[in-house]
């Protein structure tokens, strides 16, 4: 699965939060200032080559829907980051967030209470 650029992420967090839209739809959610119809139209097109973006014809009206899930993406992309960014270590992924974020006492807390859940979970398979 080929990686989003800024512009097309941003087009699709739109489309999987409505799960289906008109160019002018999409544009209405984006923010200020917002973008030409033909920019984000240009955007949905390459979307669809790349095989994120599906479409209903209605007349030359087009109503697009994403193909690609949020999750599958989400999951893809971060396999990406873990491989390129941390050997694929989720200990230097851990570190990093722990000594690099400045995560506030209350942050790491929930973290290690998701870290401790998942740990009952597996010990009681």
């Amino acid at each position: 699965m080929k990686q989003l650029t800024k512009a097309e992420e941003q087009v699709m967090q739109v489309l999987w939060d409505l799960k289906k839209a008109y160019v002018r739809d999409m544009i209405e959610r984006l923010p200020n200032p917002k973008p030409a119809y033909n920019t984000i139209s240009t955007i949905v097109r390459i979307l669809e080559r790349k095989g994120f973006v599906g479409y209903v014809a209605y007349g030359k009206a087009h109503e697009y829907f994403p193909l690609i899930e949020k999750m599958t993406y989400r999951k893809t992309f971060f396999k990406e980051i873990l491989k390129n960014y941390f050997e694929n270590s989720y200990q230097s992924l851990a570190s990093f967030f722990t000594s690099e974020q400045n995560l506030s006492l209350n942050e790491l807390e929930e973290m290690k209470e998701l870290i401790e859940s998942e740990i009952e979970r597996k010990s009681n398979r």
